[in-house]
């Protein structure tokens, strides 16, 4: 009777493990409506093959070197043993728990671990659209999910040396999206605007215009559909539910996590009203990934009220950040995505403290502060690396026919597409 129990909670909890993966995985789909919503119409098509791409580099990545890299071993803390080997390690059939007991699959944390790389390289894609090179972007993606990301990983996950110092951070709002926004940032920053997004102001300065995005019935679905994801992400970061209080403890999850979304939607869309005079459908959307971002930092200590709080804060965040970016910063981001991921990670980081009495407000800085320079860095040698050698920028004539037809060979509206 007892081993049967144990199959029992083995199987259910590999079950649950595989499922939250599975719905993170479906992230990929909301990010590439979400991304094609946003651009325009002569660079959708490119898009869409960036997000299967890089969901396909990062599955082929993180099981060649990624998931033994975030996971290895070292004395330091800091950088894991590079004895690691190739390739997933077959022999291990199962993970064992702080606990030391068996709960699930080797293969279902795998599967767990993967599909959270490629949502930090998904957050990349949309930031850097309708003017970066496809391949010098897959190229980048090799590096990010092969080694950037999994060693600020293993600092936190693998028990490196911000999980020593006290870091909290339950499902990686700094691990996968302040790092995702940091790679962004430094990508952005080389890269530059899209040709006509700034113009020079009469009177000196530049003056942003606005570039709509194509489809904003996709741009929704996209977020609706991370909307569901999220539930995966947050609420598998348990990693089992066949205890009372595991199972209590996704429930909160689950209820925080959605409380959150829908803080971050309402300050989002009433602070659009007051600010511009109109309601803004985007401002909205990003609200909801905004109170999303800020949660999946600590999703199960903070009651629903003070959920609901976290999140309106960052819907207001990321409306400052995304118009500060733009008209400040002249930083063109089409879908708000350092905003997003970036402020609105910091902000939830920090509210850790509010719940959480293990949480220290300089662990969370010296958190903060690592994952940022480290990715950031890396990231921008990377990019500048790219650029002096294949070149991270289409031409001119291909930014002003379009990423589709420059780097893909065909449209994704055919038959409505217009030649200016």
């Amino acid at each position: 009777m007892e081993t049967t129990l144990i199959e029992l909670i083995y199987s259910q909890d590999t079950f649950f493990l595989l499922m939250s993966g599975a719905l993170v995985m479906w992230m990929a789909t909301g990010f590439a409506m979400l991304e094609s919503g946003m651009v325009r119409t002569k660079s959708v098509a490119e898009i869409l093959t960036k997000n299967i791409a890089l969901y396909s580099i990062a599955c082929i990545m993180y099981m060649f070197m990624g998931y033994n890299l975030m996971y290895g071993e070292s004395d330091s803390g800091w950088i894991p043993s590079l004895s690691f080997f190739l390739g997933l390690d077959h022999s291990l059939a199962e993970v064992v728990n702080s606990g030391g007991e068996t709960r699930h699959s080797y293969f279902s944390d795998f599967f767990f671990q993967v599909v959270f790389v490629a949502t930090a390289m998904s957050i990349i894609s949309g930031t850097v659209a309708e003017r970066m090179k496809l391949w010098a972007f897959l190229a980048f993606a090799v590096v990010m999910t092969g080694v950037i990301y999994p060693i600020e990983g293993y600092w936190k996950w693998g028990g490196g040396v911000l999980d020593q110092a006290g870091f909290l951070d339950f499902a990686g709002s700094g691990v996968v999206h302040l790092a995702g926004a940091s790679a962004a940032l430094a990508g952005v920053l080389l890269l530059g605007p899209r040709k006509g997004k700034y113009v020079k102001k009469p009177g000196g300065g530049l003056q942003p215009m606005a570039i709509p995005g194509s489809n904003m019935t996709f741009a929704t679905l996209g977020t609706m559909i991370l909307w569901l994801g999220w539930f995966g992400f947050n609420g598998g970061s348990q990693l089992t539910i066949t205890s009372v209080a595991d199972s209590n403890a996704v429930a909160l999850i689950f209820v925080n996590t959605n409380i959150a979304a829908a803080g971050g939607c309402m300050a989002a869309l009433i602070l659009s009203r007051f600010w511009f005079g109109k309601t803004d459908l985007t401002m909205g959307l990003n609200g909801i990934l905004a109170g999303l971002v800020a949660i999946t930092a600590e999703p199960y200590t903070p009651t629903p009220e003070l959920a609901t709080f976290i999140g309106i804060v960052a819907g207001l965040l990321v409306v400052v950040s995304i118009i500060l970016m733009d008209r400040w910063a002249h930083i063109d981001d089409p879908v708000g995505a350092i905003s997003v991921h970036g402020v609105a990670a910091i902000w939830g980081l920090i509210a850790v403290v509010f719940s959480n009495p293990d949480a220290s407000f300089w662990a969370q800085i010296k958190g903060i502060l690592l994952i940022f320079l480290w990715t950031f860095g890396t990231s921008y040698v990377t990019w500048l690396g790219l650029k002096k050698t294949m070149g991270i920028r289409l031409s001119e004539l291909e930014e002003y026919e379009g990423a589709d037809i420059a780097e893909i060979g065909l449209e994704a509206y055919p038959e409505f597409t217009q030649k200016l």
